[in-house]
């Protein structure tokens, strides 16, 4: 077709139609195209404008396709789980030798003697993990457990430490995890949120909604919080006299007056993702009750989870409802056990971490044996740990305090190499020394396993290239399998 310059002057209705031809096709192509993972794929992320959560191609063909995030909010004591130390027995009471330096500690017991652990330790499965007796149904699954035990971050106190462990940044204002892998991947199900999150308890966690804010992406990235109560979903059903027609009517005419609001305001993200919002809670009435209506599975089902045994049950339910939703396509579940950091064992670390330990446990086997069952568990990337690990010294004798230098994170599924262990501690556990991972490391990690490759996936605010790592992070490529 011998097409008009675009510099040319349109004198004729012949070439008025010729030009307006070629764009008007143009307009269909990007109709047709408007929702495909192909057109998604060719930006930085994204998706179309029309759909931002479309399903994106990822760069590479990861293994992992979703990821559930158990996070155990307070800092677990790596020394007294997963990493065992036999020097640290053997120098109890005694202080921590001069040759670590000078220590700094959020409560400033770095003098303090060191605190033996009182655990029994066994190696379990073929791969002979180390694992403590207080998570024994987790170890009998150590080889499929990958345990980082270099991770380190730059958060002492639970307000950085939880917020760089889900945003990458001591500092709120950056966005979360979750958001990155929903703004990266989109979701498969257009018909529940692509990022949820569940926390054990009415109390706060430290931070609050920041740990899963979209900060100064589209709030559209944003995690979805859902209750832990048996009804997960508030307002989820149609009131009852309430007809789907009258129902349509009235989402239809709110949507016209949001839309029309919004027109003059484009740059605010946030009536865009209340419109969605308004949407989506429309469509999930379709499908969300289903994923959420335990009644569906099995009482063996439910014993696996914990949910016959009152200290096991409420996690273990909680567990039950992320297995559920990744199944259905939801790409990122956080699931919070001891919110407002009832892990933070300053003192009777015995009794606290037995508590929490024995409540979680269970739940977190049975999650791991029911996606492996259902042929979830390669695709499912499980990450268990949370802000920070602690001390090898005693606080108020019978405690330990917070330690970011060197602490355990654990992985499983999703294309990490099961019965591994990934970098070294100290003899006594206090900084890592070998094949260390940051927290941007971990995260790069994270996206990689996604098949997302963390310096391709960029969004730019203000002028600068943001990445979830800051441009810092590396992938640890001795996670896979």
């Amino acid at each position: 077709m011998n097409l008009v310059p675009h510099h040319e002057i349109l004198t004729n209705r012949r070439d008025f139609l010729r030009r307006g031809g070629a764009g008007f096709g143009a307009m269909a192509l990007a109709s047709l195209m408007g929702d495909s993972p192909l057109m998604a794929a060719l930006g930085d992320a994204g998706g179309s404008p029309a759909n931002p959560m479309s399903d994106k191609v990822p760069h590479v063909a990861g293994r992992a396709k979703n990821v559930i995030f158990l996070f155990m909010e307070g800092g677990p004591s790596h020394l007294d789980i997963c990493d065992p130390k036999p020097l640290l027995n053997k120098l109890a009471g005694q202080p921590l030798p001069e040759s670590f330096g000078k220590v700094i500690t959020a409560m400033g017991e770095a003098n303090a003697p060191l605190l033996e652990s009182k655990r029994t330790w066994k190696q379990h499965g073929e791969s002979g993990l180390w694992f403590s007796d207080w998570i024994p149904n987790m170890a009998e699954l150590a080889d499929d457990w990958c345990v980082v035990r270099s991770c380190m971050s730059d958060g002492i106190n639970h307000a950085g430490g939880v917020c760089q462990m889900n945003t990458g940044a001591i500092f709120g204002g950056r966005p979360s995890l979750g958001s990155w892998v929903s703004y990266g991947l989109g979701t498969e199900n257009q018909n529940m949120p692509a990022f949820v999150v569940m926390k054990d308890s009415d109390t706060d966690v430290v931070n609050g909604v920041r740990n899963w804010s979209a900060g100064f992406m589209p709030a559209v990235y944003q995690g979805v919080l859902f209750d832990d109560g048996p009804q997960p979903i508030a307002n989820l059903y149609t009131p009852k006299g309430i007809k789907e027609d009258r129902q349509q009517g009235k989402l239809a005419f709110l949507n016209s007056l949001n839309h029309q609001h919004a027109m003059s305001r484009k740059e605010n993200s946030e009536l865009d993702a209340r419109i969605r919002s308004y949407e989506l809670a429309f469509r999930m009435q379709a499908e969300a009750p289903g994923a959420v209506d335990l009644s569906q599975e099995s009482e063996d089902t439910k014993k696996l989870y914990g949910m016959d045994t009152p200290e096991t049950e409420n996690f273990g339910r909680m567990c039950l409802h992320a297995r559920r939703l990744v199944e259905r396509g939801v790409r990122f579940v956080q699931l919070y056990h001891g919110a407002g950091s009832k892990w933070d064992a300053h003192d009777k670390i015995e009794s606290n971490h037995t508590k929490y330990c024995g409540q979680m446990d269970k739940p977190v086997a049975g999650l791991i044996r029911d996606l492996k069952q259902r042929g979830l568990l390669d695709e499912t990337l499980v990450i268990w740990g949370g802000e920070f690990g602690r001390t090898p010294m005693s606080e108020k004798g019978d405690g330990r305090d917070h330690n970011p230098t060197g602490f355990s994170m654990m992985m499983a599924g999703g294309g990490v190499k099961g019965g591994s262990v990934v970098g070294e501690t100290d003899e006594l556990g206090l900084h890592a020394i070998k094949d260390k991972v940051h927290v941007h490391d971990f995260h790069a990690t994270i996206m990689n396993l996604l098949g997302v490759d963390h310096t391709r996936m960029i969004y730019h605010h203000k002028g600068r290239p943001e990445r979830i790592d800051q441009n810092e992070g590396k992938f640890v490529k001795k996670v896979l399998g």
